[in-house]
């Protein structure tokens, strides 16, 4: 194996969505010889076809280039390719440590955008050497002089030093390769200290177990050593240890500066948490890498089988899922209104998305999935504290002292024409006002403190549509306040349906309540008997609506006579009616569920 740290060059691509970080990816592997023409694939590191229809990076991958550069020496590239959403933001910072140098990659039509900054400035914390590009300067739309002059205005480099290409066409690309090679360091780390190595990613293999992605950051590992993972404990041995090219190539020692992968026979992997330091069993380390945290989920929502015959078959495939996602929570819940199910816990809304279309793509389940909510924490008059996820789990209104709610400070780059609506939009959603930074003459970025329940319904969708799809976000957790909330029921013929159930501000209360069983009116099918909907706050009723009965004419075979025979006809088919009410039960469609989700429309 190579030992020279001097020529290895650890590296890694920020970018926003759809900026061109996975076509980059694929030149850099073309231009370096990595894969033959007949090998490559469009967005070749992203392996999901979800990740390829959707042109997003969901899971980190890293792949090792052999490359001759210009002055003759051949140097190791290692590629940590990172996800590119908000929702993986814990994912990236790990892979940013993991690395000597980042590539920021900047659409030169759309320009520099909100998820850019954030992990720009993650990089810079790091103090990581960022090599800014403008990318898709082949398009008619480019205004790569204006873009080049906000980098200039971020980060310092003069705007006539931003490289500029296309990772479409190759142009500028080998360029690239050789600034990658002359403006990265070289790792530093002692071959001969007790080994520290962080590991960026981890995925689950059915025959071998969890397989760990890590960086080598000091001392050196050998196969069939004893190792250590430093946070969770856990202790195994190194089996089989290698290096990331398309395939894995095992190899038989990894030393300081190195990218490999590790495979122990570990079964689980919640054993083998992204950001946690392996070390060996015997001299090992002591302190293990900083920076190492539990990713918490942040939205919850409650997932059940369309048939009820298919919760075991549900339970299977969340099990399956969680192997190769460790931020995926999931525990059984119950509903009287769609039986037994799981309250799955979720890093986003993006994340919520994927899993629930891989459920429906890999393991060709039908679900009906409830409304997303956070996760609340309840002050309770004998003060103690309760973590609440989901709404039918909130005490009686006379056992709260206070409800508490996550907040995040949220980013918002827009374009200074929409400054006004995006303002508007922050306040009615509580939003709490920080500062304003104009990037250039015509970019903004607005900072607000904002509730995270406000955000996870369609706060993205209403930010694209005001600034007609060109301001971005990003958003970071802050902390736990205290607000004035309280639990909206909907009641449908006066039966509670729990899955309806959700948590709101007092102020909003009343008219989402309004809102809500309106749209449920429409989504509701008739049955023989009126269908009463109501909203209720504890016991009070705010809103009511009716579902009218379907009618049958029975008097239409009466032809004139005496009035008295459709009186008793009408007054049979009443008591009917009364009757059929008292034992009839109203099915509630699966739209119904999501109706909160679209009261705007």
């Amino acid at each position: 194996m190579l030992t020279d740290q001097s020529r290895i060059r650890n590296f890694c691509i920020i970018a926003h969505i759809d900026h061109g970080k996975s076509t980059l990816a694929d030149r850099l592997l073309e231009l370096t010889g990595t894969l033959s023409k007949r090998e490559l694939q469009e967005q070749v590191l992203d392996s999901m076809d979800l990740e390829r229809e959707r042109g997003i990076t969901i899971k980190s991958h890293a792949i090792r280039m052999n490359y001759t550069a210009s002055d003759g020496l051949n140097y190791v590239l290692n590629l940590i390719d990172t996800p590119g959403h908000v929702d993986f933001s814990y994912e990236v910072s790990r892979a940013l440590e993991a690395c000597e140098g980042a590539i920021l990659v900047v659409d030169a039509a759309q320009g520099i955008e909100a998820q850019t900054i954030s992990n720009l400035l993650m990089a810079m914390e790091l103090d990581l050497e960022i090599i800014p590009v403008l990318n898709k300067v082949d398009l008619p739309g480019a205004n790569p002089d204006e873009v080049a002059a906000t980098i200039e205005n971020l980060i310092g480099d003069s705007a006539d030093s931003i490289g500029r290409i296309s990772a479409k066409t190759g142009e500028g690309v080998k360029d690239l390769l050789e600034t990658i090679i002359e403006r990265i360091p070289a790792p530093s780390g002692d071959v001969n200290a007790p080994l520290k190595a962080l590991i960026f990613d981890s995925v689950f293999n059915t025959y071998r177990g969890s397989i760990v992605y890590t960086r080598v950051f000091e001392g050196k590992l050998s196969t069939r050593e004893g190792i250590r993972f430093i946070a969770t404990g856990k202790e195994c041995e190194a089996e089989e240890i290698g290096v990331l090219r398309l395939k894995m190539e095992p190899v038989d020692t990894l030393s300081a500066g190195e990218v490999g992968y590790v495979i122990g026979s570990i079964k689980d992997v919640k054993d083998t948490q992204v950001g946690d330091t392996i070390t060996t069993r015997i001299n090992g380390a002591t302190e293990a890498i900083s920076g190492f945290r539990e990713v918490k989920p942040m939205v919850f929502s409650g997932v059940y089988p369309a048939v009820s015959d298919e919760f075991e078959e549900l339970r299977s495939s969340l099990d399956k899922l969680q192997l190769n996602d460790a931020a995926l929570t999931f525990e059984p819940e119950t509903s009287l209104a769609l039986g037994f199910g799981f309250r799955v816990g979720f890093l986003g809304l993006l994340h919520m998305e994927i899993v629930q279309e891989r459920l429906d793509r890999e393991f060709g389940l039908d679900i009906i999935t409830t409304v997303p909510n956070v996760h609340y924490k309840v002050h309770q008059t004998d003060d103690t504290w309760i973590g609440v996820e989901n709404p039918s789990k909130m005490p009686s209104v006379g056992d709260i002292s206070s409800i508490h709610e996550p907040f995040v400070k949220a980013e918002i780059i827009t374009p200074s024409d929409y400054i006004g609506g995006m303002m508007q939009l922050c306040q009615e959603r509580r939003g709490l006002y920080i500062n304003t930074q104009y990037l250039d003459s015509k970019r903004v970025s607005l900072e607000y403190h904002l509730p995270l329940a406000e955000i996870v319904f369609d706060f993205y969708d209403k930010l694209k549509s005001i600034s007609r799809g060109y301001a971005s976000l990003d958003y970071d957790y802050l902390d736990y306040r205290a607000g004035h909330l309280v639990k909206l029921d909907v009641m449908i013929n006066g039966e509670p349906v729990d899955a309806l159930s959700t948590i709101v501000h007092r102020d909003k209360a009343y008219e989402m309540g309004r809102k809500l069983v309106k749209k449920l009116r429409q989504l509701i099918p008739r049955q023989m008997f009126d269908v009463a909907i109501q909203a209720a706050i504890g016991s009070r009723v705010i809103s009511r609506e009716t579902v009218k009965a379907l009618r049958k004419d029975v008097t239409a075979k009466c032809y004139g006579g005496d009035i008295s025979r459709k009186r008793k006809l009408l007054e049979k088919q009443k008591k009917g009616k009364k009757r059929m009410k008292q034992v009839g039960s109203v099915e509630v469609p699966q739209e119904a569920f999501l109706a909160v989700l679209s009261l705007e429309d």
